[in-house]
């Protein structure tokens, strides 16, 4: 017999109650699932948060790359997912992919000596640990404009991945020239080289959004996620990462309107009124809602039956390194 939506979180609270087990979700999901969450925030949040849990287990509400994080910083932790959905802009880039980045700037005159990767927290383990092994480390998007002033000290190019918005965002925040591999300019006049990754959702926002609010709503205020392009940036009040439009929104006037340019389901848990989402076509990640109530239920009844479903494993080297590029950042 199919649960109910209410009988599916009756038995999601007991089996929390009678189970070593902390319910991780992202700000991204679904509502229902977001509601069951014992802890919730935006990535680097959800992974920092857990470490200070002494859960056994981690059922972790969110996409690969996030849960890998958890496993990363809390190696002890078991960390299971309901659904192991994937990030599209991380599966852009993978151990190969990187190799031939930086292979593509040595080609262009940069030597392996010259070059400091960093990567967006929104990459797998596997790409986390190659940066790390070229000295580089992880950002988030609200720390990547420090992260980058940091590594721009020791006077190297740096080789941004995988999301190009943000690394192009970052470079115009700071004055800085930047490039994209594979456009056409020379890497080595840009001082941040971006790989020619972005996020889909992301992508879905236009100027042309921007302008029809203003024109429906004359003082409306326009605030956007870094990973948007620049020109969505530019054009509008205020850019941050989701906890930073999250402080940003609640800290408006009540009355003051406001369109916001990220994930549909953030945004519609923002403020009952006058908050609007910036886009013609609702935004909604598709694997992050992925991800049903179902799910969160059959991974704890796996795991009251001794036979956890999608456990996270990374290899010994990865998770070596992968942890050295995050314990990197948080030390910044």
């Amino acid at each position: 017999m199919q649960l109910t939506t209410e009988q599916l979180k009756e038995k999601i609270n007991e089996y929390k109650k009678k189970l070593d087990v902390t319910v991780v979700a992202h700000f991204y999901q679904r509502d229902e699932v977001f509601e069951v969450g014992d802890i919730t925030g935006d990535s680097l949040e959800l992974a920092q948060k857990t470490m200070a849990d002494d859960s056994k287990f981690v059922v972790f509400c969110g996409v690969g790359f996030m849960g890998q994080s958890v496993k990363v910083l809390s190696p002890h932790k078991r960390v299971v997912m309901p659904k192991v959905a994937c990030c599209a802009m991380a599966t852009m880039i993978d151990g190969v992919q990187f190799d031939k980045s930086v292979k593509a700037l040595n080609e262009a005159g940069i030597t392996n000596e010259n070059i400091l990767p960093i990567t967006y927290i929104n990459s797998n383990a596997e790409v986390k640990a190659k940066v790390a092994e070229m000295g580089g480390m992880v950002c988030t998007s609200s720390n990547a404009k420090k992260i980058i002033t940091t590594a721009l000290k020791e006077g190297k190019k740096i080789l941004f991945v995988p999301d190009r918005c943000l690394g192009q965002n970052i470079a115009n925040q700071m004055g800085l020239k930047s490039s994209v591999l594979g456009d056409g300019t020379n890497p080595a006049d840009a001082d941040i080289i971006c790989f020619n990754g972005f996020c889909s959702v992301h992508q879905l926002f236009t100027v042309d959004d921007i302008k029809f609010y203003r024109k429906k709503f004359p003082g409306i205020l326009i605030a956007v996620h870094p990973e948007c392009d620049p020109a969505i940036c530019a054009a509008s009040d205020f850019v941050g990462s989701t906890s930073q439009l999250i402080r940003y929104i609640k800290g408006l006037p009540e009355d003051q309107k406001v369109a916001v340019g990220t994930e549909f389901n953030l945004v519609n848990r923002l403020r009952p009124k006058n908050t609007y989402v910036l886009s013609s076509t609702k935004p909604e990640c598709p694997t992050m809602n992925e991800t049903t109530l179902q799910d969160v239920y059959d991974i704890l009844k796996s795991i009251d039956e001794d036979e956890p479903l999608n456990e996270i494993q990374i290899d010994e080297h990865t998770q070596k390194w992968a942890k050295i590029a995050l314990d990197r950042m948080l030390a910044l």
